[in-house]
């Protein structure tokens, strides 16, 4: 385990390394921001996504047609370059005896974004979850996500997204299931 002093120093090695002076009066509390930014973005690893999904509701007066949370906003990081990933997820799944609260959903994809990812890694992680533990009929997964180490370094491509999708259950194998679900989301 990595004591927080460590990583404060580890970040005064990287403010000198860039060719900055630790020591000077605007940077003498930057280590310990940016440990505590750490804690807020990466607080992912400390959460099991799983369990929010564990409260379940099955007085649904027969409900059985597709459920969708659209424009889920959310912030990560590349796991390559420590850049961020701003973006939106949309989640569908047709349940099958049970529903989960909405702003469970949202959770699992805030546990899953406050890691180090790649988009397609996030998107896989997400569906997974939910089919492994509400066990629906199937589950349709969308991200469309700016990656700031494309943008900022690299190529320098502003304006630039990657969309991504995971299906499983009905959405990959009844095409109006998955159409149904892209309508909702107008794409």
């Amino acid at each position: 385990m990595v004591t927080r002093e460590e990583a404060e120093e580890a970040v005064k090695t990287l403010l000198r390394w860039a060719g900055d002076d630790p020591t000077r009066e605007g940077l003498l509390d930057t280590p310990g921001r940016v440990v505590d930014a750490f804690g807020d973005w990466f607080s992912g690893y400390g959460t099991d996504p799983a369990e929010y999904l564990q409260r379940t509701f099955e007085e649904v007066a027969g409900y059985d047609d597709l459920i969708v949370l659209r424009n889920i906003q959310f912030e990560s990081h590349c796991e390559h370059h420590m850049a961020p990933i701003i973006g939106r997820a949309h989640v569908g799944y047709l349940p099958g005896d049970k529903i989960v609260g909405i702003s469970k959903l949202a959770r699992v994809v805030e546990a899953y974004a406050r890691r180090f990812q790649v988009q397609e890694k996030l998107t896989a992680e997400i569906a997974r979850c939910i089919e492994e533990v509400l066990k629906p009929r199937g589950v349709g997964v969308v991200i469309e996500a700016a990656h700031e180490c494309m943008t900022t370094r690299g190529v320098h491509k502003r304006g630039v997204s990657m969309v991504t999708s995971r299906m499983t259950g009905s959405f990959r194998d009844d095409p109006r299931t998955r159409a149904e679900f892209l309508r909702f989301l107008d794409m």
